[in-house]
């Protein structure tokens, strides 16, 4: 087996057997400490953003393109198993926004329609309760008072704590540090050699500032290098229940998400094979809905199989159910991962 079929093992394990986690709401991001100026700067630009973000424009799929994938799934011939996410909305680059360096906003920006449309107690506390994906300006916001709240601090040194208006590439720990800045419980797990072990390490000692720096050096590619190696930063999108984990990822500045696996199994001695089902910024969402309405076309665009995925650093990033609050909420402010040698 090779080290990608590992991560895909591990994942899809997981997510048919399910996962634990109880909800707990909690809806205040802020103490109650009025006095401390810093705190009532952050809670005013808070209030602010909720009151002036803007919808993310979205192209519709009618007839939900979850369901449009599930329809199609459930055509196939054979021996397969399949598992899709609930809702998700698909939300395309735009070459004259966005193209080349926003696929992890947009990335962020399907795993949020997700938690809006599947989980309650997300959609009370995320983006300030408004109920809607913010577009990527909003989005850039948000993540710069997640710094200012104390979030992933290490981290924000990179961008020097500024991301508005920037075209940077972003990376899993930003797409962390945003949603655990509303409450909720975003982790990463790290897969790979003894070299990103000692890394992953760095990230998680709260005082090691240049060797935070990098790991993201390393997880995040310079522009237009193509020989920088590929590192996948994501996982699994699953909502079977209200209790299983969402996981999304990135790789080479290119952000995608995966809504579901499929097991293909083995006949005649032939092993079983696992294929993620993704969905990419880079596609047009008007060509995804409709090679799946004619049932044509639609597996080059959504299948990805293990063969494809070759490379030797891997992460994670997923939401466990229910809102932190409290304790657990300040322990979120440092990102910690989990690793997974190979």
């Amino acid at each position: 087996m090779t080290h990608m079929q590992s991560v895909i093992h591990i994942m899809t394990s997981e997510v048919f057997t399910g996962a634990g986690g109880s909800p707990k709401a909690s809806t205040s991001r802020f103490s109650s400490n009025c006095g401390d100026p810093a705190e009532n700067r952050v809670q005013e630009k808070f209030s602010c953003l909720v009151r002036l973000q803007i919808r993310s424009p979205l192209y519709k799929v009618q007839g939900g393109l979850m369901d449009l994938l599930k329809r199609c799934l459930e055509l196939e011939s054979g021996s397969e198993q399949s598992i899709i996410s609930g809702h998700v909305d698909h939300f395309q680059s735009i070459e004259s926004e966005d193209s080349g360096w926003g696929c992890g906003w947009r990335n962020i920006q399907m795993l949020s329609s997700h938690l809006l449309a599947q989980r309650q107690e997300a959609r009370q506390v995320m983006f300030g309760g408004s109920g809607f994906v913010p577009d990527i300006p909003s989005l850039q916001r948000w993540l710069e008072i997640a710094w200012e709240m104390g979030f992933d601090i290490f981290g924000s040194d990179t961008f020097n704590r500024k991301i508005c208006g920037s075209t940077e590439w972003i990376g899993t720990t930003e797409c962390a540090t945003l949603f655990c800045s509303f409450g909720l419980r975003a982790r990463i797990v790290d897969f790979g050699s003894e070299v990103v072990e000692s890394l992953s390490s760095s990230v998680n000692d709260a005082n090691a500032g240049s060797e935070t720096r990098q790991m993201r050096e390393l997880m995040t590619p310079p522009k237009k290098t193509a020989s920088w190696r590929e590192v996948l930063a994501g996982g699994l999108m699953i909502q079977m229940t209200s209790t299983r984990p969402i996981f999304s990822w990135k790789h080479a500045g290119h952000s995608r998400t995966i809504v579901g696996v499929q097991v293909q199994k083995g006949l005649h001695g032939i092993p079983e094979r696992r294929v993620l089902l993704i969905l990419d910024p880079g596609h047009r969402t008007e060509a995804l809905e409709r090679s799946l309405k004619e049932n044509i076309g639609w597996q080059k665009l959504i299948k990805r199989g293990v063969h494809t995925l070759k490379k030797p650093q891997y992460q994670l990033c997923y939401v466990d159910p229910g809102i932190a609050c409290g304790e657990e909420l300040e322990q979120l402010k440092t990102i910690h991962s989990i690793f997974i040698k190979f």
